[in-house]
């Protein structure tokens, strides 16, 4: 099918468009609900990555080829020092596949199950560079939606980054979000609200990066909240609960948390200028933040990639189409010609052909190349008029 097809002209053309045979596959270490991660390294430049990618036939039947849409169509147009960016996106008969940011530290979820307790300076700086990855998206009209320990990677220095934007979504004027999307222990009330007329913004990310703080400080949340609560028992514990504070916890740490898990999302801080006025945060070189010269206190170990070692062995053991036997396996698949002719497996065959067409390819190193050589030529073309 196409995916051979393009490939094979792909090499006449100069070998521009990136594949799966551009890497080699070095280990896994991560699954999601959209599909399954590993450690690559590009043949050609040694760079190593992380491979994420998402088997198509059972996107389809799950009706998540949408979903894996909109990722690819928001990752193409991202760039920040705190989010993990992707690189290339391309697909083959059986998968799709993005190449993304290698960040060796392990997410927040990782450490807090290793029994890391994390001082207030490590999670004070943290939230700094967590409200800039935060201001730039909202500049770029999105709502992650889905911030929490999980989704917050460190890189092997320390610094944070937002990974995993399977449900994040573009908010514009004309278009108002009312879909509740996330996961529950970290929406905001408003999302739970069935008094107002629907609809949220921006700040659902900022109370979620509240609960995260305040989870990294103590260890558990802010409230007691799981996946299992009903929409209305949670509506329920925002009106009723009170948020415990340990006393051990600074006064003006405090006092941010508060303003972050403030249940009015017009009162809440939401906004870059809402915590570089905070009295709190009036120490900070926030240009040095950007630039990640500010040394974090909490360094991950380094040599080991800070993750479960069981992602492996099910790749290698329990999973039925691991990738280290793609190439064997789409090789023979060629050779067999019979296919069914049901009317289940035609359905699906086209849906598959849709995905094939309407996938998003993405090369941010051709990309960069191009906005180089048009930068180039308007220079030359400036000279050539002066």
């Amino acid at each position: 099918m196409g995916a051979n097809t393009s490939s094979k002209s792909s090499r006449c053309n100069g070998s521009e468009d990136v594949t799966f045979d551009h890497f080699e596959i070095l280990r896994a270490i991560g699954k999601g609900s959209f599909g399954k991660v590993c450690v690559v390294q590009k043949n050609d430049t040694k760079k190593m990555y992380a491979m994420k990618y998402m088997n198509k036939q059972k996107c389809v039947e799950r009706n998540e080829v949408r979903n894996v849409f909109k990722e690819l169509q928001i990752m193409q147009g991202l760039e920040h020092p705190f989010l993990v960016n992707l690189w290339y996106s391309f697909q083959d008969e059986e998968d799709m596949f993005m190449i993304v940011d290698l960040l060796l530290g392990g997410d927040l979820r990782y450490h807090l199950r290793q029994n890391v307790r994390f001082q207030e300076g490590t999670v004070k700086l943290f939230i700094c560079e967590l409200v800039l990855a935060l201001d730039y998206l909202q500049s770029r009209h999105i709502i992650h939606r889905d911030i929490k320990p999980d989704n917050i990677l460190l890189d092997e220095h320390g610094h944070v980054h937002i990974t995993d934007f399977n449900i994040a979504t573009m908010l514009t004027k004309e278009v108002q979000v009312t879909t509740i999307a996330g996961t529950k222990p970290y929406m905001a009330p408003e999302m739970f609200n069935p008094t107002k007329p629907p609809g949220y913004s921006f700040a659902v990310d900022w109370w979620s990066l509240g609960v995260t703080a305040y989870e990294l400080l103590r260890t558990r949340r802010p409230y007691h909240i799981r996946s299992n609560t009903s929409p209305d028992d949670i509506a329920h514990i925002f009106k009723t609960a009170t948020v415990m504070y340990p006393a051990a916890w600074s006064s003006e740490m405090v006092s941010l948390i508060k303003k972050l898990l403030e249940p009015n999302p017009e009162q809440r801080f939401s906004q870059l200028k809402d915590i570089q006025d905070f009295p709190y945060l009036s120490d900070v070189n926030w240009d040095a933040v950007f630039q990640k010269k500010i040394v974090p206190e909490f360094i991950p170990t380094k040599g080991r990639l800070n993750c479960d070692p069981t992602f492996e062995l099910e790749e290698m053991i329990l999973e039925s189409k691991p990738l280290h036997k793609k190439k064997k396996r789409l090789a023979k698949k060629d050779k067999d010609t019979s296919k069914s002719n049901s009317s289940q497996a035609c359905h699906l065959q086209k849906h598959l052909e849709m995905l094939q067409r309407d996938f998003i390819v993405f090369n941010r190193e051709k990309m960069r190349h191009h906005n180089t050589q048009e930068t180039v030529t308007y220079k030359d073309k400036q000279n050539s008029s002066l």
